[in-house]
Protein backbone atom coordinates (compact mmCIF):
# COMPACT_ATOMS: atom_id res chain seq x y z
CA UNK A 1 0.00 0.00 0.00
CA UNK A 2 1.74 3.52 -1.18
CA UNK A 3 0.30 5.90 1.18
CA UNK A 4 1.07 8.96 -1.29
CA UNK A 5 0.34 7.71 -4.96
CA UNK A 6 2.93 8.75 -7.44
CA UNK A 7 5.56 9.40 -5.31
CA UNK A 8 8.79 7.10 -5.97
CA UNK A 9 11.45 6.44 -3.08
CA UNK A 10 14.57 4.49 -2.55
CA UNK A 11 13.51 2.94 0.08
CA UNK A 12 10.42 0.59 0.08
CA UNK A 13 8.10 0.12 2.77
CA UNK A 14 7.97 2.20 5.92
CA UNK A 15 10.01 5.54 5.21
CA UNK A 16 11.06 8.34 7.59
CA UNK A 17 10.25 11.85 7.69
CA UNK A 18 11.32 15.09 9.44
CA UNK A 19 9.71 18.35 10.45
CA UNK A 20 10.95 21.58 9.75
CA UNK A 21 9.75 25.08 8.56
CA UNK A 22 9.99 26.73 5.52
CA UNK A 23 12.62 29.13 6.44
CA UNK A 24 15.12 25.95 7.81
CA UNK A 25 18.76 26.44 7.23
CA UNK A 26 21.23 24.92 4.44
CA UNK A 27 22.51 23.79 7.57
CA UNK A 28 19.21 22.46 9.21
CA UNK A 29 18.80 20.56 5.64
CA UNK A 30 22.33 19.26 5.63
CA UNK A 31 21.35 17.76 9.39
CA UNK A 32 18.44 16.24 7.93
CA UNK A 33 20.56 14.71 4.85
CA UNK A 34 23.16 13.15 7.54
CA UNK A 35 20.44 11.58 9.16
CA UNK A 36 19.53 9.96 6.42
CA UNK A 37 15.94 10.59 5.34
CA UNK A 38 14.44 11.36 2.35
CA UNK A 39 11.24 12.72 3.56
CA UNK A 40 10.08 16.59 4.89
CA UNK A 41 6.97 18.00 6.61
CA UNK A 42 7.03 21.64 6.00
CA UNK A 43 5.36 24.33 7.81
CA UNK A 44 4.16 27.89 6.22
CA UNK A 45 3.16 29.64 9.37
CA UNK A 46 2.77 33.37 6.56
CA UNK A 47 -0.20 33.31 5.01
CA UNK A 48 1.00 35.23 2.00
CA UNK A 49 3.83 32.39 1.55
CA UNK A 50 0.75 29.48 0.38
CA UNK A 51 0.65 29.49 -3.64
CA UNK A 52 1.74 27.69 -5.98
CA UNK A 53 5.04 29.54 -6.68
CA UNK A 54 6.26 29.33 -2.99
CA UNK A 55 5.39 25.70 -3.18
CA UNK A 56 7.51 24.85 -6.14
CA UNK A 57 10.64 27.19 -5.06
CA UNK A 58 10.21 24.74 -1.65
CA UNK A 59 10.24 21.42 -3.81
CA UNK A 60 13.35 22.51 -5.73
CA UNK A 61 15.43 23.88 -2.67
CA UNK A 62 14.73 20.57 -0.26
CA UNK A 63 15.54 18.38 -3.82
CA UNK A 64 18.81 19.94 -3.47
CA UNK A 65 19.62 18.52 0.04
CA UNK A 66 18.32 15.24 -1.24
CA UNK A 67 15.19 15.68 0.44
CA UNK A 68 11.43 15.32 -1.15
CA UNK A 69 8.29 17.53 0.59
CA UNK A 70 5.51 15.28 1.72
CA UNK A 71 3.17 17.77 2.93
CA UNK A 72 3.11 20.98 3.66
CA UNK A 73 1.30 22.30 6.81
CA UNK A 74 -0.82 25.10 6.48
CA UNK A 75 -2.69 26.59 10.00
CA UNK A 76 -4.70 29.05 8.47
CA UNK A 77 -6.87 25.53 7.16
CA UNK A 78 -5.94 23.45 9.65
CA UNK A 79 -7.99 22.86 13.22
CA UNK A 80 -10.27 26.37 11.94
CA UNK A 81 -13.33 27.25 14.26
CA UNK A 82 -15.02 28.85 11.71
CA UNK A 83 -14.68 25.15 9.86
CA UNK A 84 -15.76 23.08 12.24
CA UNK A 85 -18.21 24.94 14.36
CA UNK A 86 -19.65 26.48 10.89
CA UNK A 87 -19.16 30.07 12.63
CA UNK A 88 -19.35 33.40 10.29
CA UNK A 89 -16.27 32.86 7.82
CA UNK A 90 -16.75 29.30 7.03
CA UNK A 91 -17.20 28.81 2.62
CA UNK A 92 -14.86 31.39 2.30
CA UNK A 93 -12.14 29.36 4.50
CA UNK A 94 -13.49 26.25 2.65
CA UNK A 95 -12.59 27.44 -0.36
CA UNK A 96 -9.52 28.53 0.72
CA UNK A 97 -8.52 25.08 1.87
CA UNK A 98 -10.20 23.95 -1.62
CA UNK A 99 -7.24 26.69 -3.11
CA UNK A 100 -4.64 24.90 -0.69
CA UNK A 101 -5.38 21.33 -2.08
CA UNK A 102 -4.93 22.55 -5.65
CA UNK A 103 -1.90 24.17 -5.25
CA UNK A 104 -0.20 20.87 -3.34
CA UNK A 105 -1.28 19.06 -6.08
CA UNK A 106 -0.11 20.99 -9.00
CA UNK A 107 3.17 21.64 -7.25
CA UNK A 108 3.54 17.68 -7.06
CA UNK A 109 2.92 16.91 -3.12
CA UNK A 110 0.51 14.25 -3.07
CA UNK A 111 -0.40 14.45 0.86
CA UNK A 112 -2.06 17.16 3.77
CA UNK A 113 -2.31 16.05 7.33
CA UNK A 114 -5.61 17.98 8.18
CA UNK A 115 -7.09 18.03 11.97
CA UNK A 116 -10.71 19.07 13.09
CA UNK A 117 -10.87 20.21 16.23
CA UNK A 118 -13.42 23.13 17.38
CA UNK A 119 -10.60 24.63 20.07
CA UNK A 120 -7.30 23.49 19.49
CA UNK A 121 -4.82 21.28 21.36
CA UNK A 122 -5.08 21.50 24.99
CA UNK A 123 -2.19 21.37 27.34
CA UNK A 124 -1.25 22.02 30.79
CA UNK A 125 2.16 23.88 32.01
CA UNK A 126 5.30 21.75 31.08
CA UNK A 127 7.16 19.52 33.03
CA UNK A 128 10.11 17.79 33.25
CA UNK A 129 11.25 14.35 32.11
CA UNK A 130 14.08 11.91 32.27
CA UNK A 131 17.00 13.81 32.58
CA UNK A 132 15.11 16.65 33.18
CA UNK A 133 14.40 17.20 29.75
CA UNK A 134 10.57 19.54 29.33
CA UNK A 135 7.97 17.69 28.03
CA UNK A 136 4.79 18.73 27.51
CA UNK A 137 2.08 17.22 30.26
CA UNK A 138 -2.02 16.99 30.46
CA UNK A 139 -4.34 17.43 33.63
CA UNK A 140 -7.31 18.34 33.00
CA UNK A 141 -8.05 20.42 36.08
CA UNK A 142 -5.60 22.94 34.38
CA UNK A 143 -5.56 22.98 30.74
CA UNK A 144 -6.13 24.85 28.30
CA UNK A 145 -6.44 25.24 24.17
CA UNK A 146 -4.32 26.26 22.07
CA UNK A 147 -3.67 26.68 18.20
CA UNK A 148 -2.05 29.45 16.31
CA UNK A 149 -1.62 31.96 18.51
CA UNK A 150 -5.34 31.52 19.67
CA UNK A 151 -5.86 30.39 23.12
CA UNK A 152 -9.23 28.25 24.48
CA UNK A 153 -10.58 28.43 28.18
CA UNK A 154 -13.47 27.71 30.14
CA UNK A 155 -16.28 25.85 30.10
CA UNK A 156 -17.45 27.65 26.70
CA UNK A 157 -14.44 28.40 24.75
CA UNK A 158 -16.50 29.66 22.08
CA UNK A 159 -20.01 31.12 24.31
CA UNK A 160 -22.30 28.08 24.21
CA UNK A 161 -22.23 24.26 24.18
CA UNK A 162 -21.94 22.60 20.64
CA UNK A 163 -24.03 19.39 20.35
CA UNK A 164 -22.76 15.89 18.21
CA UNK A 165 -25.41 16.74 15.77
CA UNK A 166 -24.01 20.02 15.02
CA UNK A 167 -20.29 18.74 14.73
CA UNK A 168 -20.94 16.01 12.69
CA UNK A 169 -23.15 18.05 10.48
CA UNK A 170 -20.74 20.48 9.79
CA UNK A 171 -17.76 18.02 9.44
CA UNK A 172 -19.93 16.21 6.47
CA UNK A 173 -20.48 19.56 4.80
CA UNK A 174 -16.65 20.24 5.16
CA UNK A 175 -15.33 16.89 3.33
CA UNK A 176 -18.12 16.38 1.06
CA UNK A 177 -16.61 19.97 -0.48
CA UNK A 178 -13.34 19.05 0.00
CA UNK A 179 -12.81 15.30 -0.87
CA UNK A 180 -13.69 15.85 -4.87
CA UNK A 181 -10.98 18.47 -5.09
CA UNK A 182 -8.69 16.28 -3.35
CA UNK A 183 -9.23 13.38 -5.76
CA UNK A 184 -9.25 15.76 -9.14
CA UNK A 185 -5.53 16.98 -7.29
CA UNK A 186 -4.58 13.73 -6.53
CA UNK A 187 -3.45 14.77 -3.35
CA UNK A 188 -4.70 12.32 0.14
CA UNK A 189 -5.80 13.81 3.15
CA UNK A 190 -5.50 12.19 6.81
CA UNK A 191 -7.21 13.32 9.75
CA UNK A 192 -5.38 13.54 13.09
CA UNK A 193 -6.93 12.36 15.60
CA UNK A 194 -8.40 14.99 18.36
CA UNK A 195 -4.84 16.04 20.90
CA UNK A 196 -6.28 15.36 23.68
CA UNK A 197 -9.15 12.57 22.77
CA UNK A 198 -11.44 13.65 25.44
CA UNK A 199 -15.08 13.78 25.18
CA UNK A 200 -16.25 17.21 25.94
CA UNK A 201 -13.62 20.49 25.82
CA UNK A 202 -14.87 23.87 26.40
CA UNK A 203 -18.32 22.86 25.46
CA UNK A 204 -17.72 21.11 22.46
CA UNK A 205 -17.78 17.27 22.13
CA UNK A 206 -15.15 15.50 20.41
CA UNK A 207 -16.99 12.62 19.66
CA UNK A 208 -15.45 12.11 15.81
CA UNK A 209 -11.64 11.97 15.92
CA UNK A 210 -11.70 11.13 19.63
CA UNK A 211 -12.54 7.43 19.25
CA UNK A 212 -12.23 4.28 16.76
CA UNK A 213 -16.19 4.01 16.28
CA UNK A 214 -16.17 7.75 15.43
CA UNK A 215 -13.25 7.74 12.81
CA UNK A 216 -15.28 4.58 11.50
CA UNK A 217 -18.46 6.76 11.02
CA UNK A 218 -16.15 9.93 9.52
CA UNK A 219 -14.40 8.11 7.01
CA UNK A 220 -17.93 6.34 6.22
CA UNK A 221 -19.10 10.36 5.57
CA UNK A 222 -16.15 10.96 3.44
CA UNK A 223 -16.68 7.93 1.30
CA UNK A 224 -13.16 8.81 -0.52
CA UNK A 225 -9.96 6.82 -1.12
CA UNK A 226 -8.26 10.29 -1.00
CA UNK A 227 -9.59 10.60 3.16
CA UNK A 228 -7.88 9.08 5.24
CA UNK A 229 -6.03 8.70 8.92
CA UNK A 230 -2.80 10.74 10.16
CA UNK A 231 -2.48 7.87 13.16
CA UNK A 232 -0.90 10.18 15.75
CA UNK A 233 0.36 7.40 18.41
CA UNK A 234 0.78 9.68 20.78
CA UNK A 235 -3.34 10.79 20.45
CA UNK A 236 -4.18 7.19 20.51
CA UNK A 237 -2.46 6.46 23.73
CA UNK A 238 -3.82 9.54 25.05
CA UNK A 239 -6.74 8.03 25.28
CA UNK A 240 -5.85 4.53 25.99
CA UNK A 241 -7.45 1.37 24.67
CA UNK A 242 -10.25 2.04 26.60
CA UNK A 243 -10.96 5.85 25.95
CA UNK A 244 -10.29 4.96 22.03
CA UNK A 245 -12.59 1.93 21.49
CA UNK A 246 -9.23 -0.52 20.45
CA UNK A 247 -5.87 -0.22 20.78
CA UNK A 248 -3.41 1.45 18.58
CA UNK A 249 -2.32 -1.83 17.03
CA UNK A 250 -5.92 -2.44 16.48
CA UNK A 251 -6.17 0.72 14.66
CA UNK A 252 -3.79 0.14 12.50
CA UNK A 253 -4.64 -2.95 11.23
CA UNK A 254 -8.21 -1.54 10.82
CA UNK A 255 -7.13 1.37 8.78
CA UNK A 256 -4.42 -0.20 7.14
CA UNK A 257 -6.89 -2.76 5.56
CA UNK A 258 -9.20 -0.12 4.18
CA UNK A 259 -6.62 1.83 2.32
CA UNK A 260 -6.70 4.40 4.86
CA UNK A 261 -3.53 4.82 6.78
CA UNK A 262 -1.39 7.55 5.11
CA UNK A 263 0.72 8.65 8.04
CA UNK A 264 1.90 7.91 11.40
CA UNK A 265 2.93 10.42 14.15
CA UNK A 266 5.21 8.32 16.20
CA UNK A 267 5.54 9.15 19.48
CA UNK A 268 5.00 7.94 23.31
CA UNK A 269 3.31 8.83 26.68
CA UNK A 270 3.81 8.39 30.17
CA UNK A 271 0.64 6.47 30.65
CA UNK A 272 -3.36 7.22 29.62
CA UNK A 273 -6.47 9.29 30.69
CA UNK A 274 -7.55 9.92 33.04
CA UNK A 275 -4.46 10.56 35.10
CA UNK A 276 -2.77 13.82 34.04
CA UNK A 277 -0.02 12.36 31.47
CA UNK A 278 3.83 13.68 30.07
CA UNK A 279 4.54 13.20 26.54
CA UNK A 280 7.83 10.83 26.51
CA UNK A 281 10.33 10.40 24.42
CA UNK A 282 9.61 7.31 22.24
CA UNK A 283 11.46 4.71 24.22
CA UNK A 284 10.52 5.96 27.95
CA UNK A 285 6.52 5.67 27.60
CA UNK A 286 3.77 3.04 28.29
CA UNK A 287 3.56 1.87 25.19
CA UNK A 288 6.01 -0.92 23.60
CA UNK A 289 6.66 1.19 20.50
CA UNK A 290 8.50 -1.73 18.72
CA UNK A 291 5.01 -3.46 18.50
CA UNK A 292 3.32 -0.13 16.78
CA UNK A 293 6.13 -0.68 14.49
CA UNK A 294 5.15 -4.47 14.10
CA UNK A 295 2.11 -3.62 13.38
CA UNK A 296 2.89 -1.34 10.59
CA UNK A 297 5.14 -3.79 8.64
CA UNK A 298 2.61 -6.17 9.00
CA UNK A 299 0.33 -4.55 6.97
CA UNK A 300 2.85 -3.89 4.76
CA UNK A 301 2.67 0.06 4.98
CA UNK A 302 4.25 2.25 2.83
CA UNK A 303 4.25 5.56 4.16
CA UNK A 304 6.26 8.12 6.62
CA UNK A 305 6.63 7.96 10.21
CA UNK A 306 7.64 11.22 11.66
CA UNK A 307 9.30 11.77 15.57
CA UNK A 308 6.60 14.43 16.96
CA UNK A 309 6.42 16.10 20.47
CA UNK A 310 9.50 15.53 20.84
CA UNK A 311 10.68 16.53 24.42
CA UNK A 312 13.38 18.93 24.93
CA UNK A 313 16.96 17.50 25.90
CA UNK A 314 19.95 19.20 26.32
CA UNK A 315 21.84 20.63 23.70
CA UNK A 316 19.06 21.73 21.34
CA UNK A 317 16.21 20.47 19.56
CA UNK A 318 18.58 18.69 16.68
CA UNK A 319 19.70 16.16 19.80
CA UNK A 320 16.40 14.82 20.58
CA UNK A 321 15.15 14.81 16.87
CA UNK A 322 18.83 12.61 16.04
CA UNK A 323 17.79 10.39 18.57
CA UNK A 324 14.28 9.91 17.68
CA UNK A 325 15.38 9.00 13.72
CA UNK A 326 17.93 6.84 15.16
CA UNK A 327 15.99 4.78 17.60
CA UNK A 328 12.81 4.94 14.81
CA UNK A 329 15.45 3.49 12.14
CA UNK A 330 16.43 0.90 14.65
CA UNK A 331 13.06 -0.38 15.22
CA UNK A 332 12.52 -0.38 11.37
CA UNK A 333 15.55 -2.43 10.86
CA UNK A 334 14.30 -5.08 13.24
CA UNK A 335 11.11 -5.21 11.82
CA UNK A 336 11.97 -6.01 8.48
CA UNK A 337 14.28 -8.01 9.36
CA UNK A 338 12.06 -10.34 11.24
CA UNK A 339 9.71 -10.17 8.06
CA UNK A 340 12.57 -11.35 5.82
CA UNK A 341 13.61 -14.28 8.19
CA UNK A 342 10.07 -15.04 8.56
Amino acid sequence: MRAVPGYYSSTQGIQIAIQTDAHASDEDLQFFQQLGVEWAMVGINQAELHTLEFYQSLVRRFADFGLKIYRIANPFVHNVPAITLNLPGRDEKVEEMKRFIRNLGAAGIYYNTYAHMGNGIWSSEPTTGRGGMKARRLDLQDAIGHWHGERFTGDMTHGRTFSEDELWENYAHLVHEIAPVAEDAGVRIGIHPDDPPVYALGGIPRCMFGNFAGYKKAMEIASSPNIGVCLCVGCWLEGGEVGMGVGVVDAIRHFAAQNQLFKVHFRNVSNPMPEPWVETLIDNGYQNMYEVMKALRTVNFDGCVIPDHIPAMIGGPRVGTAYSIAYMRALIQAVNSEAEMA
